[in-house]
């Protein structure tokens, strides 16, 4: 049987970061589900001599083109499914993030029951959102987390919804978010980030403690004149 060489471990991390980019401790997730995909699909000892070579082509591929080549001619394979995940990569590096988005919405399609199809759905979404697509990037952030709430990826959905809410000014909203994440998920490293967002957040129509509401009269407006005492009555 013929031993395949494992594609680079740098490799698998750069297919990861861009899932999520605004927290270290995500990627770090991220960076353990992909190595358990490599192991999964088998870049070890294959024995189906065509699932080797694709392997092989896997971990030697590095641009766009190679990744498409390796999806024509090894469809249906392990390492076709994963060469759809690093090309998205690939093409969200050139900036191309439509055609990212399309390479895994195909991978999305083909694979619905793969480990990796609801990061592949929230990659989409933060394609959506670098984008400027914040109500789109939403809507799929909340998909997310509806059809796949005991996936690991659930927490960081939600999480990712507190930032979009809090630009939008729906502060409640992102609130009651923050809550599902620290209720739903206790324990998970998404809960201390959900726990400091809560404490920044103020309930919508509220002043702070101890402020005082102070009523500013329009421009050019007098002041009320004073009321006069009224004069001592007179003593009989």
């Amino acid at each position: 049987m013929p031993t395949v060489s494992p594609p680079s471990r740098d490799a698998a991390v750069e297919a990861s970061v861009f899932w999520f980019r605004f927290r270290k401790e995500i990627t770090a997730v991220l960076i353990v589900a992909i190595l358990a995909m490599a192991g999964y699909t088998g870049y070890g000892i294959y024995s189906d001599r065509r699932n080797a070579s694709a392997a092989r082509s896997l971990a030697s591929a590095k641009t766009a083109q190679d990744y498409q080549q390796l999806i024509e001619r090894y469809p249906n394979t392990p390492a076709g499914a994963s060469a759809y995940i690093l090309l998205a990569e690939t093409q969200r590096k050139d900036k191309k993030l439509v055609e990212a988005n399309a390479s895994l919405q195909t991978f999305i399609n083909k694979y619905p029951q793969h480990e990796l199809a609801a990061t592949a759905q929230m990659a989409i979404a933060t394609n959506l959102e670098s984008m400027g697509k914040g109500d789109e990037a939403l809507s799929k952030y909340q998909q997310i987390a509806a059809s796949y709430p005991k996936n690991y990826i659930a927490p960081f959905a939600l999480l990712a919804q507190v930032e979009l809410l809090k630009t939008k000014g729906r502060i409640d909203e992102a609130r009651r978010v923050c809550e599902q994440i620290m209720t739903n998920y206790r324990g998970s490293i998404v809960e201390g980030e959900a726990r400091q967002q809560l404490r920044s957040l103020r309930p919508s129509g509220k002043t702070e403690t101890g402020a005082r509401s102070t009523i500013v009269p329009p421009t050019g407006a007098q002041p009320p004149a004073p009321i006069a005492s009224p004069p001592p009555k007179p003593k009989p």
